[in-house]
């Protein structure tokens, strides 16, 4: 068993096998051990010998209005894990829709105001970004990928604001020193966006009429989020 664990949160077992293999080639892990909270809830696995949590993008969202009974249970799982993070029991990294999940735990809101269609966004990092184990080293910007419908209205309470930009003031923060979230996605690098891309063609993140042109855009696009996530496992250690 490996000491980090990826957290799916993907109905399309396509797009959930490429971000496992994004996620494990930019941790630089020899092995990446995987949940999907779709097929196995979280108590049926030994998840609390984990030291560290990396949760992956979903096309759910938080502000739905109507959410069927598994997205319920994943959302509730995803809150365990960050209340384990929280307590200081491991490291956990949020990212993309696990920011609206953290963000609401924390009684943030989550707000459909700041969307970010298919695109390399520049952010900046804040003082106490350039400050962080995990993202000082790539002060005092970085560019990655984002794509998302809902996002933090603002920085929750008891959270430290890390990235921002003008589209989407709140593209990351920490919470204490090991619950990290973030509204982009480290993991991808251009061929996989262009990937993803395919999958979620119809479901309203850029225009199909123009897949053509973003797709051509996304793999020319130098991002850097892969730094990021190699930096992540000294945040945590094996030895429980």
């Amino acid at each position: 068993m490996s000491s980090v664990l990826y957290v799916c949160a993907r109905p399309e077992r396509s797009a959930a096998d490429a971000e496992h293999r994004s996620f494990e080639r930019d941790l630089g892990v020899p092995v990446l051990d995987r949940l999907d909270l779709l097929h196995t809830p979280l108590d049926d696995v030994d998840w609390r010998r984990y030291t560290g949590f990396v949760i992956g993008g979903s096309p759910f969202n938080v502000t739905e209005q109507h959410k069927d009974e598994a997205q319920r249970a994943v959302e509730t799982d995803l809150e365990r894990i960050a209340a384990h993070a929280l307590a200081g029991a491991a490291t956990a990294l949020f990212t993309c829709y696990g920011i609206g999940v953290v963000t609401r735990m924390l009684g943030g809101e989550v707000t459909l105001a700041y969307p970010e269609r298919v695109q390399a966004a520049e952010v900046r990092l804040t003082e106490a970004g350039a400050r962080d184990p995990l993202f000082g080293p790539s002060a005092p910007s970085m560019s990655v990928f984002t794509a998302h419908k809902e996002s933090a209205a603002a920085t929750p309470p008891d959270a430290v604001l890390l990235a921002t930009n003008d589209t989407c003031p709140v593209q990351a923060y920490r919470v204490g020193s090991h619950l990290y979230a973030t509204q982009f996605h480290p993991e991808a690098s251009p061929r996989d966006f262009a990937d993803r891309m395919a999958v979620y063609r119809a479901s309203g993140y850029f225009d199909p009429a123009a897949y053509a042109a973003t797709e051509s855009m996304v793999l020319s696009s130098d991002v850097d989020g892969a730094r990021l996530l190699a930096r992540f496992p000294a945040l945590f250690t094996t030895d429980r």
